[in-house]
């Protein structure tokens, strides 16, 4: 669930039980978002509680920037409601709603999930970063000793830039163009990562090995490219958080140019197991 509309799910399972009967004692998960026709996670998340009997269903909450915090609020009161996914544009918002905050949300300032403890407060996570890493190493990219150049600041960005970092990345440029979200990222990262994270005005793409796209552009038909694969260098991967459509702008002229490319659904599958576990849920055995 990112700036992108990604979630944590490429759509529905197949072969799977039908989803369990709604009643009064079921519990209750949403996912956040405007718009939300994009996501994907009630396709694997309501397959996944019926497999494994859990009384449970997620469905999708639109909600305007404007509303963000009364809704939350609001549904943070339901006693039957365990579980808030948040996807575009309420991540940095969405991290301040909860008592709580994971090390990651700390550190990125976004949250992709909250989640009601045993004592009734929330306690804010994101996997958007850790998801992305995972999905990586999974395509066999390796993260450590890279160059990246990394395009979006926003709540999938920030995640990333720190997850990238904590995998060992020599070096994260981000680029922006909102300048105070970006210098903000940057400072804070810069005080775990010295000298190895950067403000750009322009993605350094002669100079990266991985150049990665965690912008909205590309969710729409007609959005300029986010950046030119053709100033990277042959061999440089580029990735796209964006999971619907499956083959972006950005992928189409990449692969055009004979440069690897990385789908959006990888960071999202990467982000399965951590999802499970968080909810206590098993991970689908093909995880």
């Amino acid at each position: 669930m990112t700036d992108t509309g990604t979630d944590i799910a490429s759509g529905p399972r197949t072969g799977t039980p039908a989803q369990t009967p709604i009643s009064g004692t079921t519990r209750l998960y949403v996912v956040v978002g405007d718009p939300v026709a994009q996501v994907r996670s009630p396709g694997l998340l309501n397959p996944l509680f019926a497999e494994q009997g859990a009384d449970a269903v997620l469905v999708p909450v639109e909600v305007r920037p404007d509303s963000l915090e009364r809704v939350v609020r609001g549904l943070q009161r339901i006693g039957n409601l365990d579980g808030i996914f948040v996807t575009v544009p309420h991540k940095a918002d969405a991290a301040r709603l909860a008592e709580r905050r994971s090390r990651a949300v700390e550190i990125a300032g976004t949250a992709n999930v909250l989640r009601r403890e045993a004592d009734g407060s929330w306690l804010a996570e994101n996997f958007d970063g850790s998801g992305f890493v995972a999905g990586l190493a999974r395509a066999g990219h390796e993260v450590r000793g890279r160059r990246v150049a990394l395009a979006g600041a926003g709540g999938a960005g920030s995640a990333i830039a720190a997850a990238l970092l904590t995998a060992g990345a020599d070096r994260v440029a981000v680029t922006d163009p909102d300048l105070p979200k970006l210098e903000a990222l940057v400072d804070r990262l810069a005080g775990y990562w010295p000298g190895r994270v950067h403000a750009a005005a322009e993605p350094p793409l002669h100079d990266s090995d991985l150049a990665v796209n965690a912008t909205p552009l590309g969710l729409r038909p007609g959005d300029p490219l986010p950046f030119p694969p053709e100033d990277l260098a042959p061999g440089s991967v580029v990735a796209d958080i964006i999971m619907k459509p499956h083959e972006t702008a950005l992928l189409r002229e990449a692969a055009a140019l004979g440069l690897p490319i990385h789908h959006g659904i990888h960071m999202l599958t990467g982000q399965v197991a951590s999802y499970c576990a968080f909810f206590g849920l098993r991970a689908p055995a093909n995880d």
